[in-house]
């Protein structure tokens, strides 16, 4: 070669790779979305959640990761790379219609979501749990503030006794009359004296259960001395506090369930339905073929190649069958979710093939786990469990240490009432009266079981804290995992969506061609042939139906794949259903029939 052919073509390369690269194989360069949506916010950035992308010519709802490029189609680059992104150019099938008589629920996803956040079972009694520890946490801030009662008591007493009504005892050595007696051993007086005592008093009670208080009935309990542990003051609250903690993070963790629930069976809705709808067309298509194939000439086509087409199109009518009761109990599974109407039969209002990408598949596990190490709320409920544990260790700690208030009325049965009136009289009589009080506080170190039991409930907190820790490692090792399979089913999907959307290209030209090929005839020497022969369109039609279900299945479990994967990675519920919705919220009718429980909003929000 010459060395001016060299410069030549070292300059056309130059200038070439100075230009926007080719699309490859002659297909057009992939077009940018019409509208991009909001990125996550600056406190979420952090944590790298994917901003809503979408189009207004295609069903797709797409959030991608940050820093990525706008998705192409499936053909231009690897489905590992990006996701498919159907524009609806595949498929072309209406929803099928409702039977006369059944209720129809049309809804579209973000609808279903929002109603994700308070309506399932599953939040409201998450809900309750939050105010029971709420209350909890009240109870013990007041361990400190005393117990005031109020009441009366009684004392009647009859028979000898000791002189405390200004009565006669006869002394030894002293007879009945007063004279001496020298034999005489003496008797008290038979004295009959009556006493009231009415007033109030503080006392601590017992946080747990005592002789005043049983929550559980069962064998009685014997009185107990009227005081709270100085420790329980200062540490039960703390205790209680971390309490709270968890059992509002386990709402969030309820809320995250409930939103995975809802897209789950949600898309099952669309699975089904998506099945019932391609299945009425290969059956329209089947039946169409019998007729075609019934038209021929019996001299081309013998009359068992019409059974063979008859006997798919009763397989196909018996598959239309189950995929419609399967849409049915698809919408029963999302009414019992959403507890909605459970004879309604949900009508999506997307299409069967809707796509949506909330995490991109290509990202990998070294950045996924430790995203869900720090957003899952199950986590966070179980570090403010050991927490609680650590406070109860430092509580048993010093359990003896500190000094404990004791306070009681010791004239009372109880030792309840500490001041107020008191009246006193002989006989039937009460006509000594005055204001009196009986008190005796106390200051009180205890050592239970010499400081030996002391020792065994601080070993015994020491452990229950241990248990905990382990349950976390526990835990951490599930989330890992989670996020590790949840990726592997997340990545199959995005690679068979591509794969199932290039096989239903394929099917419907290979279905089309053959039977645009059925009629036509081709002559072998004198004898006149089919260029296509029944049998080859019969199952042309069964790799179109095959191909359909594939389609639908994928598209399914991609949907849902990235719904797990969203709630694997611990992201709250709220993110999708309130701030970043998938579409408008429309009205719904959530009536339910009289002869089932109204839905209301759940507990009263705990506060602090």
């Amino acid at each position: 070669m010459r060395p001016t052919h060299r410069l030549l073509i070292a300059v056309v390369c130059a200038f070439l790779a100075g230009m926007n690269p080719w699309a490859c194989g002659g297909e057009p360069r992939p077009r940018l979305p019409a509208n991009v949506g909001r990125v996550a916010s600056a406190q979420q950035a952090a944590r790298q959640v994917d901003g809503p992308r979408t189009t207004e010519t295609s069903p797709v709802i797409t959030f991608p990761a940050r820093g990525d490029k706008p998705p192409g189609r499936p053909s231009e680059k690897s489905p590992l790379q990006e996701p498919a992104t159907s524009g609806g150019e595949v498929l072309d099938i209406k929803p099928p219609p409702l039977e006369p008589g059944e209720l129809r629920l049309p809804i579209n996803l973000a609808t279903a979501l929002r109603l994700s956040d308070a309506r399932p079972v599953i939040v409201n009694a998450t809900g309750a749990n939050v105010w029971v520890a709420e209350a909890t946490l009240q109870k013990s801030k007041l361990l400190w503030v005393p117990t005031i009662n109020f009441g009366a008591a009684y004392v009647r007493h009859d028979g000898i006794g000791p002189d405390l009504n200004n009565g006669i005892n006869i002394p030894a050595g002293t007879n009945a009359f007063g004279q001496p007696s020298p034999g005489s051993l003496g008797r008290p007086l038979s004295q009959n004296i009556n006493l009231f005592y009415g007033g109030g008093g503080f006392t601590w009670a017992p946080s747990g259960p005592n002789y005043f208080f049983r929550p559980n009935p069962g064998e009685p309990l014997l009185p107990s001395p009227q005081f709270q542990f100085t420790s329980d003051m200062i540490f039960q609250p703390l205790h209680d506090r971390q309490m709270l903690n968890s059992a509002r993070w386990d709402l969030q963790n309820a809320k995250n369930d409930a939103l995975f629930m809802t897209a789950k069976a949600y898309f099952n809705v669309h699975r089904f339905r998506g099945r019932y709808a391609v299945t009425i067309d290969a059956v329209e298509r089947g039946r169409q073929l019998v007729t075609q194939i019934a038209s021929l000439s019996a001299d081309l086509v013998p009359k068992v190649e019409i059974d063979r087409a008859r006997n798919l199109l009763a397989d196909l009518e018996q598959e239309a069958v189950t995929a419609r009761q399967n849409w049915r109990i698809a919408s029963a599974e999302l009414t019992r979710v959403l507890r909605l109407d459970p004879r309604a039969v949900v009508e999506p209002l997307e299409h069967d093939h809707l796509q949506i990408t909330l995490i991109a598949p290509r990202r990998s596990l070294d950045e996924l786990i430790p995203i869900a190490l720090t957003n899952r709320p199950e986590l966070a409920s179980h570090q403010a469990l050991i927490q609680a544990t650590l406070v109860a260790i430092r509580r048993e700690k010093l359990r003896a240490l500190l000094p404990t208030v004791y306070m009681n009325g010791f004239q009372t049965p109880y030792e309840l009432i500490e001041a107020g009136a008191g009246g006193i009289g002989k006989g039937n009589k009460i006509n000594q009266w005055s204001a009196r009080d009986d008190l005796s506080p106390e200051l009180i170190f205890t050592a239970d079981g010499m400081g030996l039991r002391n020792l065994a409930q601080v070993k015994e907190a020491r452990g229950m804290s241990s248990q905990q820790l382990v349950e976390l490692f526990r835990l951490q090792d599930s989330v890992a995992a989670d996020v590790t399979r949840t990726q592997a089913d997340l990545q199959s999907a995005a690679a068979r969506v591509a794969q199932s959307e290039r096989e239903v290209k394929s099917a419907l030209i290979n279905y089309n061609g053959n039977v645009e090929g059925l009629g036509q005839t081709k002559r072998f020497g004198n004898v006149l042939i089919q260029a296509f022969r029944p049998q080859e369109v019969v199952f042309a039609l069964q790799l179109l139906m095959a191909a359909y279900e594939h389609y639908i299945d994928t598209v399914a479990d991609y949907n849902t794949a990235q719904f797990a994967m969203f709630h694997d990675l611990g992201y709250p519920a709220r993110e999708i259903a309130f701030s970043q919705r998938t579409g408008p919220i429309l009205p719904v009718n959530t009536q339910r029939p009289d002869y089932l429980p109204p839905v209301g909003v759940g507990p009263p929000p705990a506060t602090r």
